[in-house]
């Protein structure tokens, strides 16, 4: 059902909410649930012994030296996507410009700039590449996802929905159609004018088909995630706060996009790769058998330590900044409200369990990248087959999840240097792990 986009992103933001949260014990069995239509769901169980493979992958070409050509001195590399003929598209998000690369590396056209004409960006933020070359940019101050055709003339503009409200989370391309799939609960650009809305703790998690076809964003479900509650037992509420982040480590949904439509996810501290389509939810989990454990006692405490230190060293001036309070401007007292958010740290609740899984990405041929937590960071990095084969995994010494996947074992990977210069290396990865 196509839902009104301010109702599709706002009633269900887990970053809009007014509630102090708290917490009780979960057991990771209950993250294998979901949310979803009734439909066989098939477990498939992978092996707990790791198969390590070879990460000598070949390098292709590589763009953006400071030695090199004009036009491949980036600014700032924010996106890397391919098209279907393997040609890879860089948006420069400090210039506004998007730069077509064939595959031997050489530019083949340029298009966008930073302005306010037919095909120029205010603010551009993501790019998102179809199989044909057609690309949309996400303008976020313009309000706006701008299309352009496959030879990087502009199209038309598709408006976000309610001027006063603005919130874009990631997106991909979605494969086999000319849409895009976004999860905007996660949000990573957020606007408002005037009082910010306030909404009931969401329910779940939606991962959402985006629809461009007309003047306005339409948002459709595919698959909703689990979401743990937020509602605090004792029916208290923390009023006057905005962008609260009372739940730390708290399970991100970590999601992508498979070339049969469908899409793979997880949601949850589990190790449970889930397997999802529109219509009929989740038909396929893959496990493996990896235990979540608590959040150590000292984290916690060193997290809260060191955020207690920056406030400190925070000026009185910064603190006694307007804001709106219940629907007045208001400006604290530097003293009151360093005491505040004194307590607002002190009071912060984590998640019982740091999560298993780190990230998530697809590749053009089904093949899903889990990169799993280890002591102090990721510990390795999972293929699985969407089918449920287990393909072995990389260490994380060797290698990390590439930018961007692309067709015939492309994969684009962005560095920067001690000095922030820019460069994207394209390589080719064995078509069994790509």
């Amino acid at each position: 059902m196509n839902k009104p986009p301010l109702l599709s992103t706002v009633m269900r933001t887990l970053h809009y909410v007014n509630r102090s949260l708290l917490f009780g014990s979960y057991t990771w069995a209950c993250c294998l649930l979901t949310v979803v239509p009734t439909a066989a769901q098939e477990i498939i169980h992978l092996p707990a012994e790791d198969r390590w493979l070879d990460a000598d992958f070949e390098e292709v070409y590589h763009i953006g030296l400071p030695t090199g050509e004009r036009w491949e001195q980036f600014g700032h590399v924010s996106a890397v996507a391919f098209d279907g003929l393997g040609r890879l598209y860089v948006l420069d998000s400090q210039i506004g410009t998007v730069f077509v690369v064939g595959t031997d590396g050489n530019l083949i056209h340029q298009f966008g700039q930073q302005g306010r004409g037919p095909g120029d960006f205010f603010q551009a933020v993501q790019l998102l590449v179809m199989e044909d070359g057609r690309t949309v940019v996400i303008d976020f101050l313009g309000r706006a996802y701008k299309l352009f055709d496959a030879n990087g003339r502009f199209e038309r503009s598709v408006r976000f929905g309610d001027p006063s409200f603005a919130m874009i989370g990631e997106h991909m391309a979605e494969r086999g159609s000319n849409g895009l799939i976004t999860v905007t609960i996660q949000p990573t650009n957020t606007f408002w004018s005037g009082e910010p809305p306030k909404w009931p703790d969401p329910v779940s998690r939606p991962i959402e088909r985006v629809s461009l076809s007309g003047d306005e964003v339409v948002y459709d479900t595919i698959v909703e995630g689990y979401s743990p509650p937020l509602q605090p037992p004792d029916g208290g509420e923390f009023r006057g706060e905005w962008l609260p982040r009372y739940v730390e480590r708290r399970p991100r949904l970590h999601w992508g996009s498979l070339p049969d439509r469908r899409v793979a996810f997880s949601d949850s501290s589990a190790y449970a790769i889930k397997i999802a389509a529109e219509g009929t939810g989740v038909t396929r989990i893959l496990t493996r058998p990896f235990q979540p454990e608590p959040i150590p006692g000292d984290d916690i405490r060193d997290w809260k330590d060191a955020r207690l230190e920056s406030l400190e060293e925070r000026s009185d001036e910064s603190l006694e900044r307007r804001r709106r309070v219940d629907g007045r401007w208001v400006r604290p007292n530097a003293n009151e409200e360093r005491r505040r958010r004194r307590q607002l740290i002190e009071n912060t609740q984590f998640y019982p369990h740091q999560s298993i899984v780190w990230s998530l990405s697809t590749t053009w041929n089904g093949k899903i990248w889990v990169s799993r937590r280890g002591q102090d960071g990721p510990g390795a990095i999972d293929v699985l087959d969407m089918e449920g084969t287990y393909v072995g995994s990389y260490s994380t010494e060797t290698t990390r999840a590439p930018e961007a996947f692309g067709p015939n074992g492309l994969a684009a990977y962005i560095e920067y240097d001690e000095f922030d210069v820019h460069t994207v290396v394209v390589k080719r990865l064995p078509l069994d792990v790509n």
